[in-house]
C-alpha cells in the first residue's frame, strides 16, 4: 500500500507518529510524510519515509488554507495513495477535503482530541462540533480517537456514515524500551542532578508540552508561590514549536525564569531520563485529547496532578494514581503538591498505582496494531462506505 500521513508541522510527524509509520514500512508499505518543513525534516528522510514539504498553517487562514488545499490535490493526484491519514485540528481538515477532491479510496482522521471542548463559549463550541461533523460525514472514511469520550461523542452523533468505521485506538508509549522504568537506576540520574543542581533531598515536579497558556504552564508556575513546602524543584521541559503564536505567554514566562527552583530545559531527546528524576509531573491544561505526556510520566514512576478534562481524567484516577484539580487554579495545584510533598506514603502509592496503569493499559504495540488492523482491511476488501 501507499499511505500519506498528514500533519501541521514536522515535530509531530516525527516525535508521534514514527512508530506508526515505521511498523507500516516493515509491513511493506510505501510511508509518504506531508507537512510543514521544519527542523526534523532531515530526520523523517533517514527513517526511510518520503517527505513532501506542504505549509499547513496552525490557524484558521482561508487564502492560506486554500493554497494548503490545492497543493495536496495536486501531490495526491500525482502519488495515488491507497490511503490518506490526517492529524491535527486544520491539517485534518484540509487534508480530509483535498484528499476528497483528489478521490483518494480511503481518508482516515485521527482525533488526537477534537478541538470543540467543555468550557469552550457555546456558539464557537457548536461551530467546530458542527465542522467535525460536517467533515466526518461528507470526507471521512474512519475515525480513530485517542479517548473513549470523542469516541462515544462521534459515534452518538453520527459523525461518519458507517457506524462500524469508529475506532477507539487509545494512545500508547514504548513500554518495552525507552519508558521501561526497570532499564533505568539512580546512577542514570545523577549526570542531571549534577546538571541542574537538584538534591536526593528535592521534590521535583515537572511538566512536558508547549509552553503556551492553553497548556496551563503560568497556573503551575504560579502555584509555586502558595507552597508551604520547601526544597521543591520545578522541572520544565518544552519550547514554543514552528507555528505557534502565543509569543504572549513566552513574556511572561521570562519572570520566572529567575527563581533558582525553576529549570527550563527547552526540548531534550531524553524525556525518559528527565521523568525519572520527578517525583510528580503536573499537567494543568485547559484542553487535551488523550496525552501521551501523562502516560510516560506514569510509566517513569511519577505521580500525576492534572486537570479534570476529557482525556487526562480517563487517564488519572484520582486519589489513586494521582490527583485531578479544576482548569486554571494555582492554589489547588500548591495543595496537592504540598500534600504528596508532606505524606511520602501516599506519593510512593500514586508512583506504583501509575506505572501499574501505563503498563496494563497503554502500551504503544496494541494502538499500532489496531491502526495497521484498519489500513490492511481497507486494501483488502476496499473501504467500507
Amino acid at each position: 500500500m501507499k499511505i500519506i500521513q498528514v500533519t501541521a508541522i514536522d515535530m509531530t510527524m516525527n516525535n508521534f507518529l514514527n512508530p506508526l509509520n515505521k511498523v507500516s514500512k516493515e509491513r511493506g508499505h510505501e510511508v509518504h510524510c506531508v507537512c510543514s518543513k521544519g527542523p526534523y525534516e532531515e530526520e523523517i528522510k533517514n527513517n526511510g519515509y518520503y517527505f513532501h514539504n506542504v505549509s499547513i498553517d496552525r490557524e484558521i487562514n482561508l487564502k492560506k488554507n486554500i493554497k494548503s488545499v490545492l497543493m495536496m490535490v495536486k501531490l495526491f493526484k500525482l502519488l495515488k495513495p491507497d490511503i490518506v491519514h490526517v492529524h491535527t485540528p486544520v491539517a485534518a481538515v484540509l487534508g480530509r477535503i483535498a484528499a476528497k477532491i483528489a478521490k483518494v479510496p480511503t481518508i482516515i482522521y485521527s482525533a488526537h482530541g477534537f478541538y470543540f471542548h467543555e468550557g469552550m463559549p457555546a456558539k464557537k463550541y457548536k461551530m467546530f462540533f458542527y465542522i467535525e461533523k460536517y467533515i466526518g460525514r461528507y470526507f471521512t472514511d474512519y475515525i480513530f480517537t485517542q479517548s473513549e469520550e470523542d469516541f462515544e461523542v462521534a459515534r452518538k452523533n453520527k459523525f461518519l456514515k458507517n457506524k462500524n468505521n469508529y475506532v477507539h485506538i487509545s494512545n500508547g508509549i514504548d513500554l518495552d524500551n525507552k519508558f521501561n522504568i526497570d532499564n533505568f537506576s539512580e546512577s542514570d540520574a545523577e549526570s542531571l542532578r549534577k546538571k541542574y543542581k537538584i538534591s536526593t533531598n528535592d521534590t521535583v515536579v515537572s511538566f512536558i508540552g508547549r509552553l503556551v497558556k492553553e497548556k496551563g504552564i503560568l497556573d503551575l508556575l504560579e502555584s509555586y508561590n502558595y507552597l508551604e513546602s520547601e526544597n521543591v524543584k520545578f522541572l520544565i521541559i518544552g519550547s514554543l514549536p514552528q507555528g505557534e503564536r502565543d509569543t504572549e505567554t513566552l513574556k511572561l514566562l521570562e519572570k520566572f525564569k529567575a527563581n533558582k527552583n525553576m529549570i527550563f530545559t527547552g526540548q531534550v531527546s531524553n524525556v525518559n531520563e528527565h521523568l525519572y528524576l520527578s517525583d510528580i509531573f503536573c499537567l494543568p491544561s485547559y484542553r487535551e485529547g488523550m496525552p501521551r505526556s501523562i502516560i510516560e510520566a506514569m510509566s517513569m514512576g511519577n505521580a500525576v496532578i492534572a486537570t479534570n478534562i476529557r482525556g487526562s481524567r480517563e487517564e488519572v484516577i484520582h486519589d489513586e494514581t494521582g490527583f485531578l484539580c479544576n482548569i486554571n487554579s494555582s492554589k489547588e495545584i500548591a495543595k496537592y503538591i504540598d500534600e504528596l510533598v508532606k505524606d511520602q506514603s501516599k506519593m510512593a502509592m500514586f508512583k506504583e498505582n501509575g506505572l501499574e496503569r501505563a503498563r496494563k493499559l497503554y502500551d504503544e504495540n496494541k494502538v499500532i496494531e489496531k491502526q495497521i488492523n484498519v489500513f490492511e482491511k481497507c486494501q483488502n476488501k476496499g473501504t467500507i462506505n
